[in-house]
């Protein structure tokens, strides 16, 4: 007997290893396939770069994009007629966007779960200055329409920007087959989903606004106890546009700072010797806030003494001058003045900028726009000047003032759409002009930056600052006291001038901004739910056989069938 039972507990032993064998094997092969399902699924995975539309408010109304979080099934442009389109991101590169279409769910505030808005990944090639092709005109002009929609409607879904690649437009032709199949991408039947995880938007708190101003004193003679007559030479450097971390604004204003840089040294050569320094002192400012009204320059202009302000005998700001030399443009520059032409100090300004101007081959004409003191709106920078009794004019090559928000440096103002020749002769244009009026060659066929002399105008320098403008968003409310960019301006201008000073102040309240305005698209691509119905069904068997099959090899047959039994009421049991 005790033998059988020695050999009856081994036996036992040998059945219970075999069933752990057998239960080994299964839980390898079970998670084999669930790393297979997870590799599968990794695969399917892919991550974006995208760029939210901004979000504001003005005056209280709410503009632009209110959410931030996207998670909704892909779709791509056109649509039938009558789509639900709630659930659905759409997807639409921008040189096939209808206009009308967006128009049409704006204005009826029709449901829309999302919108991602495809740009060319060389922008700049579509919208170089130089037009040769239908296409890059067509993308341009949406791009300016497309941007003012945008950045004037209050929009209830998440909208965002990116730049088309090799994995985008697989994507987006996996997406449209389904389409035209008539199979778009739902939770029944699967397809690609669009997932961006971001909390709700938060209101930036005082945003900064931050003007940089430079010094280059005149030659006083001795004795002479009266204030030197001062030039100033103003450009703002932000910028504003639909997607704020876009928004570069080669031309504008981006030309408008470089000119003024430039300028700032040629001129610093100029003075660094007492013998050529002129009986003038130079003012640079660098500006903030020009979109809004140009709100920094005049609270720049506010900071002064009132010596300083009555010390200042014209002001030339710079904007837009970066792209006149271009076909799309009559090669043609713009002086915009408030007061009339027959004033005295205009004229002298534009008789002196018209004489240099023939002399460099370029075209110029004179604007005149009265001033409406009542009006809050400000058209140029110079008329921040002309409410402080300043006489001022505004360098440009835009014929007529922009409207609210445009012409600000939006989407379509990129590096590629600047030249940096038409920087090159404006910066001539503008140091002639200047020096001969310090100086008092007037009328004289003197060239004092003459090329290929050490006062030339460097188009080295130029092309280095443009290309550092033309990577640097610039949006004001996002850029923070301490910010590099910041800095470098300050630098530069310590470079060529004296008593350089950053004034930092805060935006008026009428614009409330929003933060994040960048963001990682997730792109998955999902199985439907007739898939998910069949892996769960063949994994539901599985896991049933092999509890079965685990139960009969160490318990027994009996055992399993008894799990399954119905247990015996409680009658049965007192009988």
């Amino acid at each position: 007997m005790a033998a059988a039972w020695g050999r009856t507990r081994r036996g036992g032993g040998g059945g219970g290893g075999g069933g752990e064998v057998a239960e080994s094997i299964y839980a390898v092969v079970a998670l084999v396939l669930v790393l297979v399902a997870c590799v599968e699924l990794g695969d399917a995975a892919a991550a974006v770069d995208v760029y939210r539309l901004i979000q504001y408010d003005l005056a209280g109304a709410p503009l632009g994009s209110r959410l931030a979080a996207l998670n909704h099934h892909a779709g791509a442009f056109p649509f039938a007629a009558g789509a639900d389109l709630s659930r659905t991101a759409v997807i639409v590169p921008i040189r096939d966007l209808d206009l009308s279409f967006l128009r049409d769910y704006i204005a009826n505030k029709r449901p829309l779960g999302g919108l991602l808005l495809l740009l060319p990944q060389k922008i700049s090639d579509k919208l170089g200055g130089e037009q040769k092709n239908d296409d890059s005109g067509l993308v341009k002009k949406i791009l300016v329409e497309l941007e003012q929609l945008l950045i004037h409607a209050e929009i209830p879904y998440p909208v965002y920007f990116a730049f088309e690649d090799e994995k985008i437009e697989a994507l987006l032709m996996d997406v449209r087959k389904g389409d035209s199949a008539g199979q778009p991408s739902t939770a029944t039947t699967g397809g690609y989903k669009f997932i961006v995880s971001l909390p709700e938007p938060k209101k930036l708190s005082s945003p900064t606004i931050s003007n940089i101003q430079g010094w280059l004193p005149g030659l006083k003679e001795e004795g002479d106890a009266n204030q030197l007559p001062t030039i100033a030479i103003v450009a703002n450097y932000d910028t504003f546009g639909a997607a704020p971390a876009l928004s570069v604004g080669s031309d504008s204003n981006g030309s408008g700072v470089v000119a003024l840089l430039e300028i700032a040294r040629l001129f610093s050569r100029l003075y660094s010797n007492p013998k050529t320094r002129g009986k003038y002192n130079l003012l640079f400012g660098l500006t903030s806030g020009g979109p809004y009204n140009y709100n920094g320059t005049y609270k720049w202009l506010r900071s002064f003494d009132q010596r300083v302000r009555e010390s200042i005998e014209y002001a030339i700001c710079l904007n837009s001058i970066g792209s006149w030399n271009n076909e799309s443009w009559n090669n043609e520059l713009w002086i915009h003045v408030s007061k009339p032409p027959e004033n005295p100090y205009i004229k002298q300004i534009y008789e002196t900028f018209s004489d240099v101007a023939k002399d460099i081959g370029v075209s110029i004409g004179v604007k005149h726009k009265k001033i409406n003191v009542s009006n809050p709106r400000v058209a140029w920078e110079h008329e921040q000047f002309s409410r402080f009794r300043v006489t001022a004019a505004t360098l440009s090559e835009l014929p007529v003032a922009p409207e609210f928000l445009e012409s600000t440096g939006g989407l379509y103002d990129t590096r590629k759409s600047t030249d940096e020749k038409a920087i090159y002769r404006s910066v001539k244009l503008v140091a002639e002009s200047i020096a001969k009026h310090i100086y008092g060659h007037e009328g004289r066929n003197i060239d004092i930056f003459a090329d290929n002399s050490s006062l030339a105008v460097n188009p080295y320098y130029i092309t280095s600052w443009l290309d550092l403008l033309s990577q640097t968003p610039r949006v004001a409310p996002f850029l923070s006291k301490n910010d590099p960019f910041i800095a470098a301006l300050k630098k530069e201008l310590s470079d060529h001038t004296v008593e350089v000073h950053v004034q930092h102040e805060s935006l008026d309240g009428i614009f409330t901004f929003y933060d994040t305005t960048k963001a990682t698209l997730n792109v998955y691509q999902v199985a439907s739910v007739t898939f998910d119905l069949l892996f769960l069904l063949v994994l539901g068997s599985y896991l049933i056989i092999l509890f079965s099959f685990l139960v009969i090899t160490t318990r027994g047959l009996d055992d399993l069938i008894n799990i399954f039994r119905r247990p015996p009421s409680r009658k049965a049991k007192a009988a």
